[in-house]
C-alpha cells in the first residue's frame, strides 16, 4: 500500500507539474498573440492617418506652391495647418504631426506651439531612415523627448514617412507623427503573466523599439533570442530557465518578446509539492497503524476460520470455530459454525430418506403415459367413426386429435407461423361448429403473402375462444366471425372480428388500462383452475417477443360486436412489394 501511494502520488505530481507548465504555456501565447494583433490594429490606424495626409491632393499642392505675395504664403500656410490639425485630432492619441518639406519648410501641429525646432534635424538618425525610405512606413519607436521640438520632454512613440506628389511620384518631404505612448505599454502589460515578466519590442536589426517590466540580464543580446519564421507567427521556448514567447507584427518589422522566469510560478508548485509529501507521510503512519490493527483482529480470526473450512472440505463437520473479534467477525464465525452444524443433520438426514425418495422417483416414472398414446387413441378412435360412416362426429375427432397435438407440443419453439395458427383455428371452428349446430359463420381471408409471418404459439386461438365463449355462444341466434390481415408500413394488423353482444364502456376501458399494464408473463397460482390463455397474457406474450411497439387492442361497442387486432411485425424479407400505408391484405 506504500508503494502504491507513494507511486501514485509520484505520477500525481509529474502529471500536475505537467499540466501547470502547459496552461501556463497557452496562456503566455494567447497573451502574445493578443498583443500582436492590439499592435495591428493600432499600427495599422497609424497607418491610415499618414495615407490620408499623403493622399491630400490639395496639400501636397499648398506644400510646394511658392508665392511672392506673403497674404498668399500666409493664407497657404494656415490652409496646410488646418488640414494637419484635422488629422491631428482623428486620434486622441496624437501628440504631434510635423512635415518638413524638402526646401527646409516645417509645419506643425501639437498640444504644445511654444516648441523650438531642432535645426539641426538633417543630421539626425531618424530624419536619415525617413529619406531612405521608399514611401513605406518608417516605425522610429520610442523617444524620451519629441526629436523635432526640443521643448517637449514627454516619452512619445514616432513614426513616419515620406511625403510623395502622386502626380509625378516625387518626394517633396517627409510626415513625422508623435503619439502618447500609453497604448503601446498597456498592450505590452497584456504579455505580462508574472511580476518578473519582461517585455521588449525589437526591430528589424534587434534594436530595441519598446519595453516593459525589469532591465538587466537579458534585456540586450536580442539576437540571440528565438524568432518567428514567416509561417510560424508565434513560437514558444521553455527549455531553459525561462519561458519565452516572441510574435512578429503583420504591418511592422517587429518581434514581441515576453520572458518569464520560472522561478516565478514554481513557487505555488514547491507549495504544491511539500504539501502533498507532508500528506503521503501522514497517510503512510495511519496506514501503518490501521494494518497493525488489521492484522490482529481481523486477518488472525480469518485464518483460523480458513483452517476450519478446509477441514469441511475434507468431511470434518464436528469442529467449531471460537475467536473473540469485531462484532461482524464474529457474527460470521457463529454462522459458519450454525452451517457446519446443519449441514452435519441434513447429511444424516439425506442418509435415511435416500432410499425411499429413489423408489417414489421410479414409481412416479413408471406411472407416467406417454401423450403419444392419446393422439393414437384419438386417431383410433377416428377411424372407427369413419367407418361407420358418421363423418360429422369424426371430424371432430379428427380435429381435437390435431389441436391436441399443435397444443401440447412446445418442445421445438414458442412461436410458430401465421398459417400454421389459422390451421389451428380451422380445426377449433370445426368443433365449434358442431357444438353450436353451425350458427357461427366464419370468414378467414389473408393474403398468402402474410401467411409466413412470425408470432407466439396460440395467439390466435384464445382470442376466438373469448369471442365464441363471450360473444356469439350467448347470442343464441346465427352469427359472424371474420378474421382478416392489414398492413400498415412495417407491421400487419390481425383482425378478429365477431358480430355478438359487445361489452360496455367498463369492461372496455377495465381490459384496455389492463393492455397498458404491459403484465409479465406469469402462470397462474397452482390452486386455481386453469381458464385458458387470456387477452393480457397474449399481449404480454407478442411484446416480451417483439417489443412494447406490438400486441393487442380492443374496440367494442354493446349490442354491436367486438374487434380485437393482434400487431405484429412484417419480416423484412417479406417486406419487399407493396409500400402503401395502409394496404388491404384480405
Amino acid at each position: 500500500m506504500t508503494v502504491i501511494l507513494i507511486l501514485v502520488s509520484f505520477l500525481y505530481y509529474t502529471r500536475a507539474l505537467a499540466i501547470i507548465h502547459s496552461k501556463i504555456s497557452d496562456i503566455a501565447e494567447k497573451n502574445i498573440s493578443q498583443t500582436a494583433g492590439l499592435f495591428d490594429l493600432m499600427l495599422e490606424g497609424y497607418n491610415s492617418v499618414t495615407k490620408s495626409l499623403n493622399g491630400n491632393y490639395e496639400l501636397t499642392r499648398l506644400l510646394q506652391e511658392t508665392s511672392s505675395n506673403p497674404a498668399v504664403s500666409v493664407i497657404n500656410e494656415r490652409s496646410i495647418t488646418n488640414i494637419i490639425g484635422a488629422a491631428f485630432y482623428s486620434r486622441k492619441e496624437i501628440v504631434g504631426i510635423h512635415i518638413i518639406t524638402n526646401g527646409g519648410k516645417v509645419y506643425s501641429y501639437e498640444k504644445q506651439f511654444a516648441g523650438v525646432i531642432d535645426i539641426n534635424y538633417a543630421q539626425t538618425d531618424w530624419y536619415s531612415k525617413l529619406q531612405a525610405s521608399k514611401g513605406n512606413m518608417v516605425w522610429l519607436g520610442l523617444y524620451s523627448g519629441s526629436p523635432i521640438n526640443t521643448m517637449q520632454q514627454d516619452t512619445v512613440f514616432v513614426f513616419g514617412r515620406q511625403l510623395y506628389d502622386l502626380m509625378d511620384y516625387k518626394s517633396i518631404g517627409v510626415i513625422v507623427i508623435e503619439t502618447d505612448p500609453a497604448p503601446i505599454t498597456e498592450a505590452l502589460s497584456n504579455v505580462s503573466i508574472s511580476p518578473g515578466t519582461r517585455v521588449f519590442i525589437t526591430g528589424m536589426d534587434d534594436q530595441l523599439i519598446a519595453s516593459k517590466g525589469q532591465q538587466g540580464a537579458g534585456a540586450t543580446g536580442f539576437s540571440q533570442l528565438p524568432k518567428p519564421s514567416q509561417d510560424q507567427a508565434i513560437i514558444v521556448d521553455d527549455t531553459s530557465d525561462q519561458l519565452i514567447v516572441a510574435a512578429s507584427t503583420a504591418l511592422a518589422d517587429w518581434t514581441i518578446y515576453g520572458i518569464t522566469p520560472k522561478s516565478d510560478f514554481n513557487s505555488e508548485i514547491n507549495q504544491t509539492r511539500l504539501y502533498l509529501f507532508v500528506v503521503v507521510l501522514a497517510l503512510i503512519i495511519v496506514s501503518t497503524m490501521l494494518a497493525s490493527i488489521v492484522s490482529r483482529t481481523i486477518a488472525s480470526p480469518l485464518k483460523l476460520l480458513i483452517r476450519e473450512m478446509k477441514k469441511v472440505e475434507l468431511g470434518n463437520f464436528s469442529g467449531s470455530v471460537n475467536v473473540n473479534s469485531f462484532e461482524e467477525i464474529n457474527s460470521l464465525v457463529s454462522s459458519f459454525n450454525r452451517m457446519v452444524q446443519r449441514m452435519d443433520e441434513l447429511i444424516k438426514r439425506i442418509k435415511l430418506s435416500s432410499v425411499s425418495e429413489k423408489n417414489a422417483q421410479l414409481q412416479a416414472l413408471q406411472s407416467q403415459v406417454n401423450p403419444h398414446f392419446l393422439y393414437n387413441t384419438l386417431d383410433m378412435i377416428y377411424w372407427m367413426l369413419d367407418e361407420k360412416g358418421n363423418e360429422r362426429l369424426s371430424r371432430v375427432i379428427l380435429s381435437l386429435s390435431q389441436m391436441f397435438r399443435y397444443s401440447s407440443n412446445w418442445e421445438e419453439a414458442s412461436q410458430t407461423t401465421l398459417r400454421q395458427e389459422l390451421e389451428q383455428i380451422r380445426h377449433y371452428l370445426t368443433i365449434i361448429g358442431s357444438r353450436l349446430n353451425d350458427r357461427v359463420q366464419t370468414e378467414i381471408d389473408v393474403d398468402e403473402n402474410w401467411l409466413d409471418v412470425v408470432l407466439p404459439k396460440m395467439t390466435i386461438q384464445p382470442i376466438i375462444e373469448n369471442a365464441v365463449k363471450y360473444g356469439l355462444e350467448p347470442l343464441g341466434t346465427p352469427c359472424k366471425l371474420q378474421v382478416h390481415a392489414e398492413r400498415h408500413y412495417h407491421q400487419l394488423h390481425i383482425k378478429i372480428i365477431d358480430d355478438g353482444l359487445g361489452m360496455d364502456e367498463a369492461t372496455l376501458d377495465q381490459i384496455q388500462a389492463n393492455l397498458r399494464k404491459r403484465p409479465s408473463l406469469a402462470l397462474e397460482p397452482v390452486s386455481r383452475p386453469r381458464r385458458g390463455i387470456g387477452l393480457h397474457n397474449v399481449h404480454a406474450r407478442i411484446g416480451m417477443m417483439f417489443g412494447e411497439n406490438y400486441g393487442l387492442s380492443v374496440e367494442s361497442r354493446q349490442g354491436e360486436g367486438t374487434t380485437v387486432t393482434i400487431i405484429v411485425p412484417i419480416p423484412i424479407a417479406l417486406q419487399g412489394g407493396r409500400r402503401d400505408e395502409n394496404s388491404n391484405c384480405g
